[in-house]
């Protein structure tokens, strides 16, 4: 069975602030620890980083990366300026690029690339991780490349981006509503954007075909107020996570650390569903050593077509278990998590 990629969380984080300490933002990120932890932390250098800070955002991510990437339990994925219908960004972002590897390339998993238009424009952006990549002296591919999907040009073109990624560095492709939204001229009705439902199941289905992640867009409404208290929105925020994960999108994007250990949670097997799996591929695999090709577990058939849906459950705690151990030591008790690394999961 294939590697299972690991993306539950794509937090962005602003890689500079107007604030004493302009790095703030991205320090805590580089430092969170157990479910505050993202699978993906990504430093911020463009819609989250005002115009007149891009210079510092990237002499923070090159001053402050070092110093916590060998101890970060994710990946750290940039992003950086980029635009399909303009030049002057795409301009911007291939120096971002260029200075990135040449100085923390070897401390870097990757570089988003936001607002990118049709293939071509794919293609290009891959380019210039490619040339950034030899001039910084580092290996083929070391960098992997990851696209915001919010443009027109973008969704027409879904499929043979993803495509591409098979020949490719691409591992991953992320929603961005709001610029998607604005694009196409939607509306946001009573306050609310439109969820895109089509789009997602098509990034879900074209995704997987491709063996690369698909990641959702952000929940901007991270605090409610009522009678003059102001809390945080974690119901509104699950509720659109566990959407995701029902529909085969394979992470959420986060603004928040108290959203990603939301979304590292919903994304993950409960204890409830992974000794559910766990039993039906040991009974199945009891079966296939006595000769038989199926076997019902508490009234379902498991033959090799449900196995696989089972496997797949301990393939993600396995995946969580080798990049995040501290996570799965807390939520799974000892015996639980010993049988999904023990057992078997061949069954040809």
């Amino acid at each position: 069975m294939t590697d299972t990629r690991l993306c539950r969380t794509f937090q962005t984080a602003p890689a500079a602030v107007p604030r004493d300490d302009s790095a703030k933002f991205l320090e805590s990120g580089l430092t969170s620890e157990g479910f505050n932890t993202p699978d993906w932390l990504v430093p911020d250098i463009e819609d989250g980083t005002a115009p007149s800070m891009k210079e510092e955002a990237v002499d923070n991510i090159v001053e402050r990366v070092p110093d916590h990437a060998p101890d970060f339990a994710g990946k750290i994925l940039p992003r950086v300026e980029w635009a399909y219908d303009g030049a002057q960004f795409r301009e911007r972002g291939t120096e971002q690029v260029r200075r990135l590897a040449s100085e923390v390339g070897e401390h870097l998993d990757g570089v988003v690339f936001p607002k990118v238009g049709r293939l071509d424009d794919v293609r290009e952006a891959a380019g210039v991780l490619a040339d950034a990549e030899r001039e910084a002296g580092l290996g083929d591919e070391t960098l992997e490349m990851a696209i915001i999907l919010e443009t027109a040009a973008a969704r027409s073109d879904l499929r043979e981006i993803c495509q591409f990624a098979t020949d490719s560095r691409l591992s991953g492709i992320v929603f961005g509503p709001v610029d998607y939204t604005a694009e196409l001229g939607g509306r946001a009705m009573h306050g609310e954007r439109p969820r895109w439902d089509g789009l997602l199941e098509a990034m879900s289905n074209e995704t997987s075909a491709a063996g690369i992640v698909s990641i959702g867009g952000p929940f901007d409404q991270l605090f409610h107020e009522r009678a003059g208290v102001t809390y945080y929105n974690a119901e509104g925020y699950a509720d659109q996570v566990e959407h995701e994960a029902t529909i085969g999108i394979d992470g959420s994007w986060s603004l928040h650390p108290k959203q990603t250990a939301q979304a590292n949670r919903i994304h993950m097997p409960s204890t409830e569903e992974l000794d559910r799996d766990l039993s039906k591929i040991e009974a199945f695999n009891d079966a296939k050593r006595e000769g038989t090709g199926a076997v019902v577990v508490d009234g379902q058939m498991v033959d090799e077509a449900t196995y696989k849906n089972f496997a797949n459950t301990v393939l993600t705690v396995r995946a969580i278990d080798e990049a995040h151990p501290d996570q799965t030591g807390e939520y799974y008790d000892d015996s639980l998590l010993e049988r999904a690394l023990d057992v078997d999961l061949v069954f040809n």
